[in-house]
């Protein structure tokens, strides 16, 4: 195979790449807790969009339930968004013949 040949066609994987993650980074992913009493939305890049909290879950005298649910709602939404980027990414990978762990 011809070293420019090699040469375009890493070019144009480096596109694709650039492409998907510019897609995902727009993406939006939602975690929620307590049966989706509390809300956050992230987006592809993890920066957190939204949260929405239902007012059945504040309660001033148990601060550290609501604080303990917004972090499982968030940590879930960034699970979601690091999931679908390892199968985006996984299944580019294995498509263009390169090995995916």
């Amino acid at each position: 195979m011809d070293i420019n040949e090699l040469m375009k066609q890493a070019q144009a994987m480096q596109k694709q790449l650039e492409e998907a993650n510019n897609q995902i980074n727009e993406m939006e992913f939602e975690g929620s807790a307590s049966n989706g009493l509390v809300k956050v939305v992230v987006t592809g890049e993890y920066h957190v969009k939204s949260v929405d909290i239902n007012k059945e879950v504040i309660n001033p005298d148990d601060k550290e339930m609501l604080e303990d649910l917004v972090m499982i709602a968030v940590n879930e939404a960034i699970e979601k968004a690091d999931n679908y980027k390892q199968n985006r990414f996984g299944s580019m990978a294995s498509a263009m013949g390169l090995p995916v762990k």
